[in-house]
């Protein structure tokens, strides 16, 4: 008896697995179909990014090292001096420029990225004790990356710090801050043509 029923559960049971058995109702199976020149000409081109063999527009990394590190150091090289109450200043150099920068394909998208140290040289002179003082010193903006300018931050050291006491001191580190607004500006235009490449 418990037999007969399990066979009659599994006769009236309405699951069908779809590969094995296809009914009147279902939709027909596909046909492949070669395409024509024409069909082919018809179609829209889609826009590339990347290289020639990345028809898909997977995964592609490109290497911008190069390209990013002397536009940093010509950007920054062109910094304006600065003209305070008591002296001036400008950049000399930037003695240390380490980083990567990259391009990224993914699905048909661009992505950019970098990060990056940079050391700038300063030169300039200042009014202390009544008299003028020729200051050596260098700017150290420790790594920083793309799209995070607004929380750049600067560590300011002085080569010779003699004679100039502790308040000439931080009235001169104080005055090379003020480099911190225009080394921004000139990072957010390396970001909005990194963006363009």
């Amino acid at each position: 008896m418990e037999n007969g029923v399990a066979e009659g559960c599994k006769q009236s049971s309405s699951y069908r697995y779809w590969v094995r058995e296809s009914t009147d109702s279902a939709a027909p199976l596909p046909v492949p179909r070669k395409l024509s020149a024409e069909d082919l000409s018809k179609q829209e081109p889609r826009a590339k990014l990347g290289s020639a063999w990345n028809h898909a527009g997977t995964w592609e990394e490109k290497n911008l090292n190069t390209w990013a590190t002397g536009r940093i150091k010509e950007l920054l090289n062109s910094l304006d001096s600065l003209e305070f109450s008591g002296g001036k200043a400008s950049i000399s150099e930037v003695s240390k420029c380490t980083g990567d920068a990259f391009l990224v394909t993914v699905r048909n998208k661009k992505r950019v990225g970098y990060t990056y140290e940079i050391t700038l040289d300063f030169k300039g002179e200042w009014l202390i004790k009544e008299g003028k003082k020729t200051i050596k010193g260098s700017i150290d903006i420790h790594e920083f990356s793309f799209g995070e300018l607004d929380d750049l931050q600067m560590e300011v050291s002085l080569k010779e710090d003699k004679g100039l006491g502790e308040e000439g001191r931080q009235r001169i580190v104080k005055d090379v801050r003020l480099f911190l607004p225009l080394i921004r500006n000139n990072l957010s235009k390396f970001e909005e043509e990194l963006k363009d490449r």
